[in-house]
């Protein structure tokens, strides 16, 4: 049983985003990961993945070309947090590339709330099974993963180029039907 505090309930919606919303996905990545990533990796890396993953021509070919939803969490009509998600090489297994909350909002039950929703949009497309990448030092986040039902598979290192590498474990999650 996941709990969202009950001051936020009514407050909070979860839309799928369209262009025009883009930007302020960009514009939370930014302070998201300023604010919560120093001490796992460094500043400079942090700069890079922001430039390499973010910008607003990245985010629209996810979405144009790669079948890549954004789903954009609202608190009171503003952005608080975005999810990613979508298709992998194999058949019923999705992916789950983003999920982020404003410092501010972590702890009260938004995550999970998002990370239901794009459990339940998953298994509307024939979705078995979703996984996810985490990185190894990111304790706060793997902790709620576990809690939501999900479980370490693998263990990887990616180089992402610019001298940077991505330590990661591999996550996964079964869906029932």
């Amino acid at each position: 049983m996941v709990f969202v505090n009950p001051t936020l309930q009514n407050k909070t919606q979860i839309v799928r985003a369209q262009e025009e919303q883009l930007p302020a996905i960009s514009e939370l990545a930014g302070v998201i990961w300023r604010a919560c990533y120093p001490g796992i990796i460094t500043s400079a890396q942090i700069d890079y993945m922001l430039a390499q993953m973010y910008s607003l021509d990245v985010l629209r070919d996810e979405i144009s070309s790669q079948g890549i939803r954004y789903d954009l969490l609202l608190v009171d009509g503003k952005p608080a947090g975005f999810a990613s998600y979508g298709p992998t090489a194999e058949t019923g297994v999705m992916k789950l590339h983003k999920l982020y909350l404003l410092p501010g909002m972590q702890g009260r039950g938004l995550g999970s709330r998002m990370l239901q929703q794009v459990e339940h949009e998953v298994r509307a497309g024939a979705g078995r099974r979703l996984i996810l990448s985490v990185n190894k030092r990111n304790a706060r986040a793997i902790t709620a993963y576990k809690l939501n039902g999900f479980v370490i598979v693998e263990s990887v290192v990616t180089d992402i180029g610019g001298g940077f590498v991505m330590d990661d474990y591999v996550m996964a999650k079964e869906l029932a039907g």
